[in-house]
Protein backbone atom coordinates (compact mmCIF):
# COMPACT_ATOMS: atom_id res chain seq x y z
CA UNK A 1 0.00 0.00 0.00
CA UNK A 2 1.30 3.30 -0.91
CA UNK A 3 2.12 5.90 1.77
CA UNK A 4 0.13 8.76 -0.46
CA UNK A 5 -3.05 6.50 1.47
CA UNK A 6 -1.80 8.26 4.70
CA UNK A 7 -1.28 11.33 4.07
CA UNK A 8 -3.68 14.18 4.82
CA UNK A 9 -3.59 16.25 1.55
CA UNK A 10 -4.78 13.00 -0.36
CA UNK A 11 -7.06 12.46 2.30
CA UNK A 12 -8.97 15.94 2.51
CA UNK A 13 -8.74 15.30 -1.75
CA UNK A 14 -10.64 12.41 -1.42
CA UNK A 15 -13.02 13.52 1.32
CA UNK A 16 -14.05 16.98 -0.94
CA UNK A 17 -14.36 14.68 -3.70
CA UNK A 18 -17.27 12.27 -1.46
CA UNK A 19 -18.23 15.48 -0.19
CA UNK A 20 -19.44 17.16 -3.43
CA UNK A 21 -20.64 13.75 -5.32
CA UNK A 22 -23.15 12.86 -2.00
CA UNK A 23 -24.39 16.95 -2.62
CA UNK A 24 -24.69 16.60 -5.94
CA UNK A 25 -26.51 13.66 -6.19
CA UNK A 26 -28.67 15.09 -3.73
CA UNK A 27 -29.67 17.99 -5.55
CA UNK A 28 -30.23 16.28 -8.33
CA UNK A 29 -32.55 13.75 -6.72
CA UNK A 30 -34.25 16.78 -4.98
CA UNK A 31 -34.64 18.40 -8.98
CA UNK A 32 -32.42 21.14 -8.21
CA UNK A 33 -29.16 21.91 -10.27
CA UNK A 34 -27.22 24.08 -7.18
CA UNK A 35 -23.66 23.61 -6.34
CA UNK A 36 -22.11 23.54 -3.10
CA UNK A 37 -20.76 26.81 -3.55
CA UNK A 38 -24.39 28.36 -4.67
CA UNK A 39 -25.71 26.79 -1.28
CA UNK A 40 -23.35 28.66 0.76
CA UNK A 41 -23.95 31.67 -0.93
CA UNK A 42 -27.79 31.38 -0.41
CA UNK A 43 -27.17 30.50 3.14
CA UNK A 44 -24.22 33.25 4.00
CA UNK A 45 -26.63 35.83 2.04
CA UNK A 46 -29.68 34.91 4.73
CA UNK A 47 -27.50 35.30 7.22
CA UNK A 48 -25.82 38.76 6.07
CA UNK A 49 -28.37 40.65 3.47
CA UNK A 50 -26.97 43.07 1.56
CA UNK A 51 -23.37 42.40 2.00
CA UNK A 52 -21.03 43.15 -1.57
CA UNK A 53 -19.58 40.36 -3.43
CA UNK A 54 -15.39 40.85 -2.01
CA UNK A 55 -17.24 40.34 1.37
CA UNK A 56 -19.66 37.11 0.27
CA UNK A 57 -16.12 35.97 -1.00
CA UNK A 58 -14.38 36.11 2.25
CA UNK A 59 -17.17 34.74 4.38
CA UNK A 60 -17.41 31.26 2.18
CA UNK A 61 -13.49 31.59 1.26
CA UNK A 62 -14.30 31.87 -2.56
CA UNK A 63 -11.67 33.53 -4.69
CA UNK A 64 -13.24 36.76 -6.01
CA UNK A 65 -13.73 35.56 -9.75
CA UNK A 66 -15.13 32.11 -8.89
CA UNK A 67 -17.91 33.75 -6.52
CA UNK A 68 -18.47 36.61 -9.68
CA UNK A 69 -19.51 33.66 -11.71
CA UNK A 70 -21.67 31.66 -8.84
CA UNK A 71 -23.16 35.13 -8.54
CA UNK A 72 -23.81 35.46 -11.81
CA UNK A 73 -25.75 31.86 -12.42
CA UNK A 74 -27.90 32.51 -9.03
CA UNK A 75 -29.06 36.07 -10.38
CA UNK A 76 -29.99 34.07 -13.49
CA UNK A 77 -31.65 31.57 -11.61
CA UNK A 78 -33.99 34.28 -10.24
CA UNK A 79 -32.26 33.65 -6.39
CA UNK A 80 -30.62 36.59 -5.37
CA UNK A 81 -30.27 40.38 -6.51
CA UNK A 82 -27.33 42.34 -7.28
CA UNK A 83 -27.26 46.20 -7.41
CA UNK A 84 -24.67 49.08 -7.07
CA UNK A 85 -23.84 50.18 -3.79
CA UNK A 86 -24.99 53.85 -3.46
CA UNK A 87 -21.27 54.51 -1.31
CA UNK A 88 -19.37 52.11 -3.79
CA UNK A 89 -20.34 52.55 -7.19
CA UNK A 90 -18.10 49.23 -7.91
CA UNK A 91 -19.29 47.24 -5.60
CA UNK A 92 -22.47 45.43 -6.31
CA UNK A 93 -24.95 44.46 -3.31
CA UNK A 94 -26.31 41.22 -2.98
CA UNK A 95 -29.73 40.26 -1.69
CA UNK A 96 -31.80 36.80 -1.79
CA UNK A 97 -35.03 37.16 -3.67
CA UNK A 98 -38.02 35.41 -2.17
CA UNK A 99 -37.47 32.38 -4.50
CA UNK A 100 -34.22 32.05 -3.01
CA UNK A 101 -35.33 32.33 0.54
CA UNK A 102 -37.89 29.93 0.42
CA UNK A 103 -35.59 26.81 -1.73
CA UNK A 104 -32.76 27.66 0.93
CA UNK A 105 -35.85 27.25 3.59
CA UNK A 106 -36.35 23.95 1.48
CA UNK A 107 -32.58 22.64 1.16
CA UNK A 108 -31.35 23.89 4.58
CA UNK A 109 -33.10 20.49 6.18
CA UNK A 110 -31.54 18.45 3.74
CA UNK A 111 -28.16 19.33 3.40
CA UNK A 112 -28.53 19.18 7.05
CA UNK A 113 -29.39 15.77 6.42
CA UNK A 114 -26.51 14.46 4.17
CA UNK A 115 -23.04 15.56 6.10
CA UNK A 116 -23.33 12.30 7.89
CA UNK A 117 -22.99 10.52 4.42
CA UNK A 118 -20.14 12.47 3.94
CA UNK A 119 -18.76 10.96 6.84
CA UNK A 120 -20.04 7.45 6.80
CA UNK A 121 -19.51 4.85 9.13
CA UNK A 122 -18.27 7.31 11.95
CA UNK A 123 -20.24 7.47 15.56
CA UNK A 124 -21.86 10.96 16.69
CA UNK A 125 -19.25 11.66 18.71
CA UNK A 126 -16.42 10.39 15.86
CA UNK A 127 -18.06 13.20 13.47
CA UNK A 128 -17.92 16.04 16.37
CA UNK A 129 -15.04 15.48 16.84
CA UNK A 130 -13.79 15.21 12.97
CA UNK A 131 -15.67 18.22 12.49
CA UNK A 132 -13.82 19.91 15.79
CA UNK A 133 -10.20 18.89 14.39
CA UNK A 134 -10.98 20.09 10.69
CA UNK A 135 -12.58 23.45 12.11
CA UNK A 136 -9.00 23.89 13.93
CA UNK A 137 -6.86 22.97 10.76
CA UNK A 138 -8.79 25.10 8.87
CA UNK A 139 -8.75 27.71 10.77
CA UNK A 140 -5.05 27.93 11.76
CA UNK A 141 -4.04 27.21 7.86
CA UNK A 142 -6.08 29.91 6.53
CA UNK A 143 -3.55 32.29 5.78
CA UNK A 144 -2.19 29.55 3.93
CA UNK A 145 -5.44 29.35 1.43
CA UNK A 146 -5.25 31.33 -2.12
CA UNK A 147 -8.41 31.98 -0.89
CA UNK A 148 -9.02 32.71 3.06
CA UNK A 149 -11.93 33.12 5.35
CA UNK A 150 -12.32 36.50 6.22
CA UNK A 151 -15.07 36.92 9.00
CA UNK A 152 -16.07 40.42 10.64
CA UNK A 153 -13.89 41.62 13.83
CA UNK A 154 -16.81 40.67 15.89
CA UNK A 155 -17.91 36.82 14.51
CA UNK A 156 -13.91 36.39 14.44
CA UNK A 157 -13.69 37.19 18.23
CA UNK A 158 -16.44 34.49 18.95
CA UNK A 159 -14.52 31.50 17.52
Amino acid sequence: MSEIYTMPGHLIRRLQQISISVFTDRMKALGHDLTAPQFATLAVLSKSPGIDQATLAGLIAHDRPTIGGVVERLEAKGLLTRRRNEKDRRAMVLDLTDTGARLLEKLLPEVRALQSEILPGLTKAEHTEFVRLAAKVAKLGNDAARAPMVLPEVAQDNT
